[in-house]
């Protein structure tokens, strides 16, 4: 988890569903859909509350056109200086710094993403400044809780060698998920799941109680905790 996305993505999903129903889900709503770890997709999240409030559910293209108005506020392709949508609204959580302390003590890194490309990598490459970051987003992949993009990327990263550790972190019951279904698949590989708590839930002992219910093996308070975990968990495989 690198930004807060609770004024950005959460917010166009509760704009989006209000847009068209009238109806504003709280993030306590928002949070307990996630929990049940099949809508990581802000688009279909939006449209299953929808679904589940009853009325009229719109087609699928023409949610997506107003979720990106209000996300973006403009063509997501086009020159990201012109958006003035709620993407402007996202603090980081991580610094480029925490980037190059992962690389001093050799963690090769990377990133799976639900988010669009574009939005993925504005913050990763204008907005944190990294130099072509591994990269699978939306589309490159199925979405997560399907675990071929992850595994996708490990193998990507491990280029052939044979990883002492292979770590996840994410801050949804899907991406734990994803890591239980990847260990399925690819037993042999020595999987750690990392669960990240966001900084807008309330209650952080019922969401990290759900994380851990859903298979993570380390529940963090911040990304910025991950280097030290995984440098213990390293050493412990290799003793």
């Amino acid at each position: 988890m690198i930004r807060d996305v609770a004024g950005s993505y959460r917010r166009a999903l509760q704009e989006t569903v209000q847009h068209y129903s009238g109806w504003r889900p709280s993030a306590e709503d928002i949070d307990q859909l996630k929990g049940e770890g099949a809508w990581n997709n802000d688009w279909d999240a939006s449209l299953e509350l929808l679904r589940r409030r009853g009325g009229t559910v719109p087609e699928r293209p023409a949610l997506i056109e107003v979720f990106s108005g209000f996300y973006f506020g403009g063509d997501p392709e086009g020159d990201p200086s012109s958006w003035r949508g709620f993407i402007g609204d996202e603090p980081l959580l991580v610094s480029p710094g925490f980037f190059n302390d992962l690389s001093a003590a050799g963690v090769r890194w990377g990133f799976v993403s639900g988010a669009e490309p574009p939005s993925a990598r504005f913050v990763l490459t204008q907005r944190l400044g990294l130099r072509e970051p591994p990269l699978i987003a939306m589309g490159d992949a199925p979405d997560k809780p399907n675990p071929t993009g992850l595994i996708r990327l490990a193998d990507q990263l491990s280029a052939g060698d044979q990883p002492s550790l292979i770590a996840y972190l994410g801050d949804t019951v899907a991406d734990i998920t994803t890591v239980v279904r990847a260990r399925a698949q690819r037993p042999e590989l020595p999987w750690l799941s990392l669960g990240v708590i966001p900084p807008h839930v309330s209650d952080r002992q019922g969401y990290e109680q759900g994380l851990k219910q859903a298979g993570a093996d380390h529940v963090l308070n911040a990304t910025t905790e991950a280097l030290g975990l995984i440098r213990r968990e390293h050493k412990r495989a290799r003793q």
